[in-house]
């Protein structure tokens, strides 16, 4: 059995916490977190803490934070000859100052309290040492089908593809969810062809399958399009559409 201790209460580390404590082949010793309120609707599941000073001993130590915290408290933790991994898509593993260190990766949005399944999540790992790197891919197989071997520079590409494809993709949803409430249109009329796109993916590639009028080089749609735009959403619109005309060789 792998011991873990998890550092962080926030969307990822609540749901590593879940997802540690539905398998019985891995020993979740303690959380470590400095939001009280958010230690104490955990602390009946797992023991907590919120000094440094007292934690517990594990085999791997998981630093699920924010971005910016990670190294400043990656230098706070005194621990020796045990792994030490962050969760960060897009900071380098040598943030972490500990001698045998890593990163545990898993490639989703985290949303609070919605449920998820972490066999499906592809966990992407690395480690500085290679006597490491079975403990963190055995770790990442209990809970994960999909595990990829990743190291830091591929990482931060990962991270870029990831924010187009749903940081991105999830505010253009936000526009046309706001275009349809301005105009008393329900946004569940246009459910069927968000899921129709995202799934057709899945076999084809996306440069196959564009559709719309910027690749029809549908100059009179596009302007009539843009008359009903408001200032932002049209700058956007005109930026997407340039950049769609530039890919397929047409001209606005």
């Amino acid at each position: 059995m792998i011991s873990v201790i998890l550092l962080g209460t926030g969307n990822v580390a609540n749901h590593l916490i879940d997802a540690f404590l539905q398998t019985n082949t891995v020993n979740l010793v303690q959380v470590y977190g400095r939001n009280a309120a958010a230690l104490k609707k955990i602390e009946k599941k797992v023991d907590t803490t919120s000094n440094l000073a007292q934690l517990k001993e594990a085999g791997i130590y998981i630093i699920a934070i924010s971005d910016d915290a990670i190294a400043e408290l990656s230098e706070q933790l005194l621990i020796k000859d045990k792994l030490v991994v962050h969760t960060s898509g897009s900071v380098s593993i040598d943030a972490l100052k500990a001698p045998n260190r890593g990163v545990f990766y898993p490639l989703q949005t985290f949303t609070q309290d919605k449920p998820i399944d972490f066999a499906t999540i592809p966990i992407c790992i690395e480690t500085k040492q290679k006597e490491d790197f079975n403990q963190l891919q055995q770790l990442a197989s209990l809970l994960s089908n999909n595990v990829y071997t990743i190291d830091s520079k591929q990482r931060k590409y990962i991270h870029l593809a990831a924010v187009f494809t749903n940081n991105f993709v999830n505010y253009m949803y936000k526009i046309g969810n706001d275009i349809c409430d301005d105009n008393t249109i329900p946004f569940e009329i246009l459910h069927p062809l968000i899921l129709e796109t995202a799934t057709k993916i899945k076999n084809y590639k996306p440069v196959s399958i564009q559709t719309g009028p910027a690749v029809r080089n549908d100059k009179k749609t596009i302007s009539n399009h843009l008359k009903l735009l408001k200032d932002d959403e049209k700058e956007i619109y005109k930026l997407l559409t340039q950049s769609i005309q530039n890919t397929y060789g047409k001209k606005l």
